[in-house]
C-alpha cells in the first residue's frame, strides 16, 4: 500500500510557541525549586533571600522524632466547673441569709442539705444563674442535687478535647518544631507526632503540663499548724510550696484562699527576664485583668498574694504597693531553661484539663536514614529498570520517555519544596509508583504509533494519530486514580495523607510529561529529520 505524503502538519504535531514557553518555564521551576535539596540545611540559610530555599520535609519515620498519645482527664474539667459553682453558691447563700449543710461536690454533682426546705426555690435560682447549663433536683425535702444534663456533658467534653489541641499546638509551635502532627483520636485522646525532636524529654514535660496559673490572697489568720490539725476555715485551703521546703525535707505550706482573685486566664504576655541577676518570668494582663490586679493590690498593700500553677505555690510576695500597671514578674527558685519553659507554657495557655501520656515511640535518626537510603536505592532501582525497558523496547522514543522521567521526578521534587508538603515513607512508595506511572501513558502512546505505522501511515500521521486516540485512555487512567488518591487525602490520617499526596503530585507531573514534555521531544525530532520510517 503506497504511503501518502501529508499536506501539512497534523492537529496533535501543532506546538505552539506558548506550549513551548510552558514546558521550559514548568521545567526550569521545578530544577530551581528542587536545587536546595542538593545542599544541607546550613549552606541553604545562606543563600541569598531571592534564591529558593525551602527543602522537603522529612515525616517522623524518614527524620526520626516522638509519637506520643495523650489522653485528656476530661472529667477533671466537670469538677473544676461544679467547685467554682460551689465556691461562688457558698457567697450567694451567705448573702441571702440561707442555711446549709454539708455545701460540696460529690459523684460528678454539687449537693447540699437545707435547713429550711422552704428555701429550696431560692437556692435552684441561684445555681442555675450561677450555671445556666445545670440541672437542679431536690432529692427528699431537705437535700439539694445539681448536676450537667447528658447533652451538656457532651459538650464540656468536645470543649475541653479541641481547646486542648489548639493549646498543644500553640506550645509546639513555640518550640519551633516543622510539620508536626496534631489530631484527636477517639473522643478524649490526641495524637501529637514531632518530626526532627531533638529534646524529647523537654516536649513531654511541656505537654505534661496543665500550666494553670491563679492568683489567691494568703490567708494571714490561718496558722498552718492550725490548718494540718484540720481546723480549716470552709473557704481556705492547705497548698504545698512547688520549690521551698522546711528542715525535714518536706515542701513548705501555705493557707491560701480558695476563690481565685485572678486567673491566668488573663494574661496577654508572659517572657523569661532578669532581675537582680536571678531568671525571671515577667507577664502581662489585659485590660480588664490589669484593672483587677490592680484593685486586688490597692486594697490588699502588706498582704500577700500567692501565685499557684497547676495546684502549688510558686511564689508568695507580700504586696508592697499598689501595681497599677498590669504587669508584674514571678520570681523563685528558677534556672533559665526553666523560665524560658514557663514563659512559653504561659503565653501558649492552660490546658483545661491534665494529660496523661498513654504511649510514646521514638524514631531514632539513624533509622530515619536508613529509610531515606532504602527508598533511593528502591527508586534508581525502579528508573534504571523502567528506563533500560523503554529503550529496549521503543529504541530512540525510549530514551526520549526516559528524558521526560528524569524531568518528572525533578518536577515532583520541586514541587513537594514548593508546597512543604511533609514526606513519608509511604509517600517514598508513593514516588516509586509514580517511576512506573509516569512511562505507562508513553507506553500507551508509542504502542498506538507504531500500530497506526505499521497499518500503512506516514510517521508524521501514525505519531499524529497515536497521540490523538491515546490521549482520552491517558486522561481518564489518570483522572480515576486521582480522585481514588483525593478520597486518601480527605479521609486517610498520617502516613495515608503522606502516600496520596505524592501520588497526587506525582499524577499531575506524569500527565504533563508524557502529555507535553515527551510530544515536545517526538515533534521536534519528527520536524528536524523527517523520517521515512519509525524504529518503534
Amino acid at each position: 500500500m503506497a504511503r501518502e505524503t501529508p499536506r501539512a502538519t497534523p492537529h496533535m504535531l501543532h506546538f505552539p510557541t506558548w506550549k513551548i514557553l510552558l514546558v521550559a518555564a514548568v521545567c526550569l521551576m521545578g530544577v530551581v525549586f528542587a536545587l536546595p535539596n542538593l545542599f544541607s540545611a546550613k549552606t541553604v540559610a545562606e543563600f541569598p533571600d531571592w534564591m529558593p530555599s525551602n527543602q522537603i520535609n522529612l515525616g517522623l519515620d524518614l527524620q526520626g522524632g516522638s509519637h506520643l498519645l495523650l489522653e485528656i482527664e476530661v472529667d477533671a474539667v466537670l469538677r473544676e466547673r461544679l467547685e467554682a459553682v460551689v465556691e461562688a453558691l457558698r457567697l450567694e447563700l451567705r448573702r441571702a441569709k440561707v442555711g446549709y449543710t454539708g455545701l460540696g461536690v460529690s459523684n460528678n454533682a454539687v449537693t447540699l442539705g437545707l435547713r429550711n426546705p422552704g428555701d429550696f426555690e431560692a437556692v435552684r435560682e441561684a445555681i442555675e444563674e450561677l450555671e445556666p447549663e445545670v440541672t437542679v433536683a431536690r432529692v427528699g425535702e431537705e437535700r439539694v442535687h445539681a448536676t450537667f444534663g447528658e447533652e451538656a456533658l457532651r459538650q464540656l467534653r468536645i470543649n475541653a478535647v479541641n481547646q486542648s489541641i489548639e493549646i498543644i499546638r500553640r506550645r509546639v509551635d513555640e518550640t519551633g518544631t516543622r510539620e508536626p502532627v496534631i489530631q484527636r483520636q477517639g473522643q478524649d485522646r490526641v495524637l501529637v507526632q514531632l518530626p526532627g525532636l531533638k529534646d524529647p524529654e523537654r516536649i513531654k514535660a511541656l505537654l505534661g503540663r496543665t500550666a494553670k496559673m491563679t492568683f489567691h490572697l494568703v490567708d494571714e489568720k490561718t496558722p498552718v499548724a492550725d490548718a494540718r490539725r484540720g481546723r480549716m476555715p470552709p473557704g481556705s485551703m492547705l497548698v504545698p510550696s512547688a520549690d521551698d521546703v522546711d528542715p525535714q525535707g518536706n515542701p513548705v505550706l501555705y493557707v491560701v484562699r480558695k476563690r481565685v482573685s485572678i486567673s491566668g486566664d488573663r494574661l496577654v504576655d508572659a517572657q523569661p527576664s532578669f532581675q537582680q541577676n536571678q531568671p525571671v518570668v515577667s507577664f502581662r494582663f489585659d485590660t480588664l485583668g490589669g484593672k483587677k490586679f490592680g484593685d486586688l493590690t490597692s486594697e490588699n498593700v502588706n498582704n500577700r498574694l500567692a501565685i499557684l500553677l497547676d495546684g502549688k505555690v510558686i511564689s508568695a510576695p507580700v504586696i508592697r504597693s499598689p501595681i497599677l500597671g498590669g504587669s508584674g514578674i514571678i520570681t523563685g527558685r528558677f534556672t533559665t531553661e526553666e523560665v524560658n519553659d514557663l514563659a512559653l507554657l504561659l503565653r501558649a495557655g492552660a490546658l483545661p484539663a491534665p494529660m496523661t501520656i498513654l504511649e510514646e515511640r521514638s524514631v531514632g535518626p539513624s533509622l530515619g536514614a536508613d529509610s531515606v537510603r532504602a527508598g533511593e536505592i528502591a527508586g534508581i532501582i525502579a528508573f534504571v529498570a523502567v528506563t533500560i525497558f523503554m529503550i529496549v523496547i521503543y529504541r530512540l522514543f525510549g530514551v526520549m520517555a526516559a528524558t521526560a522521567l528524569v524531568l518528572n521526578m525533578i518536577i515532583i521534587i520541586g514541587a513537594l519544596s514548593l508546597l512543604q508538603a511533609t514526606l513519608t515513607l509511604p509517600g517514598l512508595a508513593g514516588i516509586v509508583l509514580t517511576v512506573g506511572m509516569a512511562v505507562d501513558a508513553n507506553v500507551l502512546i508509542f504502542e498506538r504509533i507504531r500500530e497506526e505505522f505499521a497499518g500503512g501511515r506516514t510517521p508524521m500521521s501514525a505519531v499524529d494519530a497515536g497521540y490523538g486516540r491515546a490521549l482520552t485512555t491517558i486522561i481518564d487512567s489518570n483522572l480515576t486514580t486521582l480522585i481514588a488518591a483525593m478520597f486518601l487525602f480527605f479521609f486517610g490520617s498520617g502516613p495515608v495523607k503522606g502516600f496520596a499526596v505524592t501520588l497526587s503530585i506525582g499524577i499531575a507531573t506524569t500527565m504533563f510529561s508524557a502529555i507535553m514534555v515527551t510530544r515536545f521531544m517526538v515533534v521536534t525530532w519528527l520536524r528536524r529529520t523527517r523520517p521515512v520510517a519509525l524504529k518503534i
